[in-house]
């Protein structure tokens, strides 16, 4: 039987759902050190459980772990690793720049598939990749020095 609905059509975006060991430190490393806005937010006994933060025309969701109860989740391994996240932006470089005003951690930029790339990890180490298109060479590493 043929689908009945345009699933092009009906697919709008795809929204990281990242679980954090605390919450809080997360949404100051994203809502301070990067600039994310919180957009929806879900508030249970007077305490943030989950977000929905924005910047530009990205989102990311975000929820603590539940430590107790029948909705205990925490896992025994490290969480993040494997996953990376590429925002692709107008200038990566600039962002670079933000970045390290604010005191947030990320890699020199470099060039690879022709793009700038710089590398962020979150408190729970989930990778970001800030990108943005160029013409310079594969390999050109940034220089903070202009």
């Amino acid at each position: 039987m043929p689908p009945t609905t345009n699933i092009e059509a009906n697919v709008q975006r795809a929204v990281p759902f990242f679980w954090v060991h605390d919450l809080e430190a997360s949404c100051r490393f994203y809502v301070d050190g990067l600039g994310f806005k919180v957009a929806k937010q879900w508030i249970d006994e007077g305490k943030l459980r989950w977000c929905w933060i924005e910047l530009g025309e990205t989102a990311i969701m975000l929820q603590e772990f539940w430590r107790e109860g029948h909705h205990r989740n925490v896992p025994e391994t490290t969480v993040g690793v494997g996953v990376s996240i590429a925002f692709i932006c107008e200038d990566a470089l600039a962002l670079y720049r933000d970045f390290k005003a604010r005191g947030i951690e990320a890699t020199r930029p470099s060039v690879g598939n022709g793009m700038w790339v710089t590398q962020l990890v979150d408190p729970d180490g989930y990778n970001l990749l800030i990108e943005s298109p160029t013409d310079v060479p594969e390999e050109t590493l940034f220089s903070d020095n202009g």
